[in-house]
């Protein structure tokens, strides 16, 4: 269903009415609910879900990006991954790229199975798996064996992102989601610290027991998965209307706010539902917007301690100064998102964010290479709003996205073709172009100011319709 991000809540018989608000308002006439039982409620929500999916998607992220910590850990005593395994740059690309084709491929019937055997359910089965893989990538030793686990790791790894997303669907409203989202997404950029940060210590283990420092970080930082696994099978909510950690008045209540504004976590799936979202083009508008961020997101979860280690910085501290750019847009991520869920703004957090990301990739490729402090300042600006474009993104689509089939489709297809944007990111920095990397450096900043061009579009677009629906058209239904 179409939005104006921009318009505030009205009542429906008023000339300036927003599609986006007008099933709530409509609900709002039959429902009556208690605003302070209501607030004490999302509150109940939010300390079961929030803590320990930001856990899960640090753990998550952790494990997907340590082959970027790994392949310069240690470097300067020729013990990184790629002089051990004796792989070149291509199978090392090869290997990253083999991940995102899996993640890709896996996404959409991950969510399937989500919602088939329960969030707490899936979610641990999912730790577990990516936990045990990551430890195995410790014991690879050449490139087929790399490039294998890999490929399973984005198998079990593919699941994680979109499911949380598709979760907060059972539980909150369209105006409580970007900023759930945010904190759970921006922890994704804490990863990248806290990876850096792991990396910095661990790579101070090489040789113990006769492994290599990066052998230790992916054995090490497999087992906090296993362990989290566990936990997620007992604690992860599953859907309202089964929640046995609610009194019966809380899981009415929860059950009844979300009525026609959100997922129910009991309805079916139905191939009308499926059909019509496949064929909504405007679906697609959002897809192709967040392909913009996509590059950018992989390169830099990818290549930042390759970059900073272009930038002047060896061995160890090379890890150690991958830390501020993504502990920068952890709080720049969710500072964006609840001005983007306080103001009804998402469409413009979106672009804004995407455009000063464009802006600072951009003039850190005109720079000279050898300008290292201020292309490290850019980076963290870079990295920051990269990192916070996407929560706005992914939350105006599930504002527009209202029965069960269209969030179960939407919102992994909108992941899963991001990871086209991806793979592209996994192929634009260089070696041959450090420390400048003009390919990585200008491809990012031309996805991202033409993202943030589409953004612009497809917001004109939900004005004009609304306006368009103000003169009497047919509803559109989603």
């Amino acid at each position: 269903m179409p939005t104006n991000d921009n318009c505030e809540q009205r009542e429906p018989d008023e000339e300036k009415g927003s599609q986006e608000d007008a099933p709530e308002a409509q609900l709002a006439e039959i429902l009556y609910v208690d605003p302070k039982a209501e607030s004490r409620l999302v509150r109940r929500i939010d300390l079961r879900f929030i803590p320990l999916s930001m856990v899960i998607y640090v753990l998550n992220f952790i494990d997907r990006t340590n082959i970027g910590n790994a392949r310069v850990l240690n470097s300067d005593t020729g013990d990184s991954l790629v002089r051990t395994t004796h792989i070149s740059n291509l199978q090392y690309l090869i290997s990253l790229m083999m991940f995102t084709i899996a993640y890709m491929l896996f996404e959409v019937p991950s969510n399937y199975m989500l919602k088939k055997f329960r969030p707490s359910r899936w979610i641990a089965f999912l730790l577990m798996a990516w936990g045990l893989i990551t430890m195995v990538l410790g014991t690879t030793s050449n490139f087929s064996g790399i490039t294998a686990v890999r490929f399973f790791l984005g198998v079990a790894e593919a699941g994680l992102y979109p499911g949380l997303i598709y979760c907060t669907t059972f539980w909150y409203k369209r105006d409580e989601r970007a900023l759930r989202v945010s904190l759970v997404s921006s922890v994704s950029s804490l990863g990248n610290a806290f990876g850096g940060a792991l990396a910095f210590g661990i790579g101070r283990m090489n040789g113990i027991q006769g492994l290599q420092g990066w052998r230790w970080l992916f054995i090490l930082e497999g087992i906090p998965s296993c362990i989290c696994a566990v936990l997620c099978f007992f604690f992860f909510p599953d859907f309202p209307e089964t929640a046995s950690w609610l009194s019966d008045e809380e899981r009415q209540l929860a059950t009844e706010r979300i009525k026609g504004v959100a997922a129910l976590g009991h309805a079916e799936i139905t191939w009308a539902e499926a059909k019509e979202t496949l064929i909504d083009w405007r679906v697609y508008l959002h897809y192709i917007a967040y392909i913009g961020m996509s590059p950018p997101f992989s390169s830099l979860t990818l290549f930042t301690p390759t970059i900073v280690a272009g930038l002047g910085y060896e061995g160890l501290d090379a890890q150690l100064f991958t830390v501020p750019p993504f502990a920068a847009a952890f709080v720049v991520t969710v500072v964006v998102a609840w001005i983007a869920d306080k103001r009804a703004l998402r469409a413009w957090c979106s672009f804004a964010s995407l455009f000063v990301a464009g802006l600072a990739f951009l003039v850190q490729g005109i720079l000279p290479p050898h300008s290292f402090k201020a292309r490290y300042g850019l980076l963290c600006i870079a990295t920051a709003f990269t990192f916070a474009s996407t929560p706005p993104q992914v939350s105006w689509l599930t504002a527009n996205l209202r029965n069960t089939g269209a969030l179960t489709l939407g919102v992994p297809m909108i992941i899963s073709l991001g990871q086209i944007g991806q793979i592209i990111g996994v192929w634009t920095f260089k070696p041959s172009e450090a420390p400048g990397y003009p390919t990585g450096l200008f491809t990012n900043a031309a996805f991202l100011l033409a993202g943030s061009a589409l953004i612009l579009g497809l917001q004109a677009i939900y004005v004009r319709r609304n306006k368009a629906l103000q003169a009497g058209e047919k509803n559109w239904e989603l």
